[in-house]
């Protein structure tokens, strides 16, 4: 396979009313965190962009919001046509500006917008947008100015996967992409030109979260703000809308447990919850970073897991065999250290990995991905998400104790339970999470996706996320 090519856009500006702005002097730069080299600059933005991003999206939006359903699922497809075409160029992009695994990146990063989008532009034909209930009407409408703020873990489809379903209900969009990884974002804006979006239904503010992010989740004539990223950012997006009672849509985020049952199949569990724990770095808000085994299997469990670890590759993320690539930023890579630090510390046992640097990486911001077992259910390392390659095994003795650990966080995104399927379902049932996986269960792009306390609310993904781009009203007839 070719080695991947690098960013083709390095200084992308605003885009707004559909056309590149530079923006003012000062710059953010985008560092790839596996060469600590600057990759790209965008412009950082002010809330006078906002203000002038805003205003164009209001504009557009009576054309775009009566314009036919056929015709704006058209446009979704054709974005997600385009997507498909640049799919090479945006791997290689989110590989440099935010580390992870070209492989990784081609296969699910670069994916994912593509099959989210099409998927939902399949659902307009057989959507509910009009529906008689006795003598009323019921009209699904579009909300207005959609403002959308995104992370850098999957900077792509964290995008998309508000943006396509925004679009299809009629909205228009400002959107603030991470300044970490806000390149792919550029070439969104000039696939969504190509596909034929009207000018201004669209927009890009870059820029960071206290200036640019407050400023769209206050501003009078954004309708709605759908966040995704930290709970702690996403508090603050809340307090700062509720002065115009705004809709807010939030997706935070996760401590994912992985519930293996005394009927399972171990070797499996651990081998596939290893998987999901570790995947894209650990950098994943649904990733399963506790590992909850009966007390009887916990060594064993703990075998299987590092003898698992030692075939994950970490190394340079352009490199096709690596698995585990750099941290997204060395602040990422020095808050997950502090955190295998205080595992060690709050005496877990290192079965792999532990405090320290990379054997032969010399520059980059790496960790050594670690696995610790014996956790204690309300240790630090068990409660708060750490965004990075750590497993926490934790022992239990009773199935009830099992799923009281698992609903003991904040946190309720995610989760897993491996088992005889019927009774993996049923234990399923009693975890208080948005999403759960039975015997490694496939992700569904069209499945809803989201979380419960902490984690969030609202729901992403197929038909419940276009929902949360509408209003309903009624007509009495």
């Amino acid at each position: 396979m070719a080695a991947p090519t690098t960013p083709t856009t390095t200084e992308p500006g605003h885009w707004i009313g559909g056309e590149a702005v530079a923006g003012g002097a000062d710059r953010i730069e985008v560092i790839n965190p596996a060469t600590g080299e600057a990759v790209a600059a965008v412009p950082a933005g002010t809330p006078a962009d906002v203000d002038r991003a805003v205003a164009a999206a209001k504009a557009a939006f009576p054309a775009w919001s009566t314009t036919d359903i056929t015709e704006r699922a058209a446009v979704v497809q054709r974005i997600s046509d385009g997507l498909k075409a640049r799919a090479a160029d945006i791997a290689a992009s989110i590989t440099a500006e935010m580390g992870s695994p070209i492989t990784f990146a081609r296969k699910v990063q670069a994916t994912m917008p593509v099959a989210t989008s099409a998927g939902v532009a399949s659902l307009a034909p057989d959507f509910p947008w009009t529906e008689e209930i006795g003598n009323s009407l019921v009209m699904r409408e579009p909300i207005g100015v959609v403002g959308a703020i995104t992370p850098w873990n999957y900077p792509l489809h964290q995008i998309v996967a508000k943006v396509a379903p925004a679009l299809l209900a009629g909205n228009t969009i400002v959107l603030k992409p991470t300044e970490i990884a806000p390149l792919t974002a550029a070439v969104l804006a000039e696939v969504a030109a190509e596909a034929g979006l009207p000018a201004g239904a669209f927009n890009v503010v870059h820029g960071t979260g206290p200036v640019v992010g407050e400023a769209i989740a206050a501003h009078p004539d954004v309708d709605m703000v759908s966040f995704t990223g930290s709970t702690r950012a996403g508090k603050r997006v809340s307090v700062v809308a509720s002065d115009t009672v705004k809709r807010v849509a939030l997706e935070l985020g996760g401590k994912s447990a992985n519930v293996v049952l005394e009927d399972a199949d171990l070797a499996k569990a651990v081998k596939v919850g290893l998987a999901n724990a570790w995947i894209n770095g650990g950098q994943t808000c649904t990733a399963w970073t506790r590992m909850l085994v009966p007390a009887a299997k916990h060594d064993e469990a703990l075998e299987l897991a590092a003898a698992a670890a030692a075939k994950y590759t970490v190394g340079d993320p352009t490199d096709e065999a690596t698995r585990i690539g750099p941290m997204s930023s060395v602040a990422q890579q020095e808050r997950v250290n502090a955190y295998i630090e205080r595992g060690v510390a709050d005496g877990a046992t290192v079965a792999f990995g532990g405090p320290g640097s990379v054997e032969g990486l010399d520059r980059g911001a790496y960790v050594r991905p670690t696995i610790f077992g014996n956790v204690a259910p309300d240790a630090v390392i068990a409660q708060e998400e750490i965004f990075g390659p750590v497993l926490s095994v934790i022992p239990y003795s009773t199935e009830d104790e099992a799923v009281e650990i698992a609903n003991s966080t904040i946190y309720g995104l995610a989760g897993a339970v491996f088992g005889e399927q019927d009774h993996a379902i049923a234990v399923a049932r009693r975890l208080r999470t948005g999403q759960v996986d039975v015997n490694g269960g496939a992700f569904n792009p069209m499945a809803p996706f989201g979380g419960y306390k902490q984690s969030g609310n609202g729901r992403e993904l197929g038909r419940y996320g276009l929902e949360e781009f509408l209003e309903v009203k009624s007509i009495q007839r």
